[in-house]
């Protein structure tokens, strides 16, 4: 019991983890960069004015440009959010490959209602996962001069982004490895994002997003809904908590534990973008989704949660089937962590991920040989 007690911990650590901002950044970690091309026009027509790029990078771009792996963040995380696969001897390996970590647009680092001095607050322009994408092959292209990346790899909302990416620029990578992913925002998923925005929204010191301090109670809501209904499962509830009535305690600290790491705003505008999605609203596709999923020519790995209650696993494991030859993997068989499978903080599902992805990247590789 005490072993999954701090399993549990570390877990929560991981979901909390996904709304940290640029203050979860150490000295000792890779520095932030950041690229301001000027005007940045949505597929909307509508513009981010002034629009700038947050991003980190890791390990050497060798002479070829041929190592290089972008990596795209989940819904309100940051260039962190897969930390526990980079470096020296894990599957993004600094010694092998050049990881460029970017940070999504909303996120509070790259352009975002709460850091844009021209759009703030709710006058920031609505956007989608594709507005992340087309502003990320802007960066690789424009601005570091890669025209072509090994592998594209993100979980969640950052898988979301990884198939966009197979979709957008179908020859612009070897592989894609998308983690805990959709390809078409399911109802459920909409509803569990429509109930954490109307939680922050409909507190009044949200005050129609002018605030002047965090909507605490609202914030409070968005916490128990998105890391503590939807990030986790039933089950894993089970053995944490003999009498369920221990848990309201244990809420209450954990709700209050990082009201001020997190900007109501840009969760509100990333969500927006997260429910619309859809590879079949793609220029092109005709809003036909299996289409679009056919059109991949990247070697794909999907990895799903068992019980994923925000992404549910029917979605993606029906999307890969209309992938050519995509591999379907569900992380730590036979454990069931859902949506947190992916978190980075349990060291089971953090050692699986690892080896499956390096097993991957080795394969299209062929062993290293192709980086050369």
């Amino acid at each position: 019991m005490k072993r999954a007690a701090t399993i549990f911990s570390t877990m929560l650590a991981a979901c909390l983890a996904l709304s940290l901002s640029a203050s979860a950044h150490s000295p000792q970690q890779a520095p932030h960069q950041s690229w301001s091309p000027g005007d940045l026009k949505l597929e909307s027509g509508e513009v981010i004015r002034d629009f700038s790029i947050s991003y980190v990078t890791h390990g050497k771009l060798n002479d070829k440009k041929s190592n290089a792996i972008l990596m795209v963040t989940a819904i309100s995380g940051n260039h962190h959010r897969i930390d526990f696969m980079i470096g020296p001897g894990k599957a993004l390996d600094t010694d092998k490959y050049f990881i460029v970590c970017t940070d999504a647009i909303g996120n509070g680092l790259t352009s975002s209602p709460s850091n844009s001095k021209a759009q703030p607050r709710m006058q920031f322009p609505k956007f989608t996962i594709r507005d992340m994408v087309a502003s990320q092959h802007r960066l690789m292209k424009e601005k570091l001069g890669i025209d072509h990346v090994v592998a594209v790899i993100g979980p969640s909302m950052g898988g979301m982004q990884v198939l966009q990416w197979g979709v957008s620029q179908p020859d612009y990578m070897d592989a894609l490895v998308a983690m805990v992913p959709l390809a078409k925002t399911p109802a459920w998923t909409v509803l569990v994002l429509e109930s954490s925005r109307k939680a922050i929204m409909l507190d009044p010191a949200w005050k129609d997003g002018n605030y002047d301090a965090p909507p605490e109670k609202g914030i409070r809501l968005w916490r128990d809904i998105l890391n503590f209904l939807s990030a986790r499962t039933p089950d894993m509830y089970v053995a944490q908590f003999k009498n369920g009535m221990d848990i309201l305690p244990w809420l209450e600290q954990q709700e209050t534990s990082l009201l001020k790491a997190f900007d109501a705003n840009d969760w509100i505008y990333q969500t927006w973008a997260y429910e619309r999605h859809d590879l079949g609203t793609t220029p092109g596709f005709n809003g036909d989704t299996d289409k679009a999923l056919g059109s991949i020519k990247a070697r794909t790995l999907v990895l799903t949660g068992t019980k994923d209650l925000l992404n549910p696993e029917f979605e993606p494991l029906e999307a890969g089937k209309k992938i050519a030859g995509a591999k379907m993997v569900t992380i730590s068989p036979g454990t069931v962590t859902g949506h947190a499978a992916a978190g980075g903080a349990i060291p089971a599902d953090v050692e699986f991920i690892n080896k499956e992805t390096a097993t991957f990247l080795d394969i299209v590789t062929d062993g290293g040989k192709k980086l050369n």
